[in-house]
């Protein structure tokens, strides 16, 4: 007699972790994300003052390398340009929702975004 392959067993746990998948989605990764409504920037070391994604602008911040260009325009903000070689900041692309974070590290510059909930409890870099 040839031993299954699948077992009553395997069936069981297949069957269940299938059931369980849409509850873990619903309570971990689903997107009840608040808008956030002003910026957190911290250049090399010190948090500038709070500035509001309510209002259309670009932001010019000097960082320890050059210059880096922001742009908020309605409720979001992003690197347009930095003078760092990977361009990591900028391709994280548009940052609206709180807790939000964006970073030039060659640059030392950092955006944290903050209102309503936070999406994450802390960043360490």
């Amino acid at each position: 007699m040839k031993p299954a392959l699948v077992t009553r067993a395997d069936w069981l746990v297949i069957v269940a972790s299938l059931a369980l998948l849409p509850w873990l989605y619903a309570t971990f990764w689903s997107s009840d994300d608040t808008a956030a409504d002003k910026v957190h920037i911290i250049v090399d070391g010190k948090e500038l003052p709070p500035i509001s994604l309510h209002q259309d602008r670009k932001l010019t911040i000097r960082g320890s390398i050059g210059t880096s260009t922001l742009q908020i325009e309605q409720g979001r903000i992003r690197f347009v340009h930095s003078p760092c070689q990977g361009q990591q900041c900028v391709h994280s692309g548009w940052l609206s929702h709180n807790g939000e974070f964006a970073a030039c590290l060659p640059n030392r510059i950092a955006l944290q975004l903050s209102g309503g909930a936070a999406r994450f409890d802390t960043f360490i870099y």
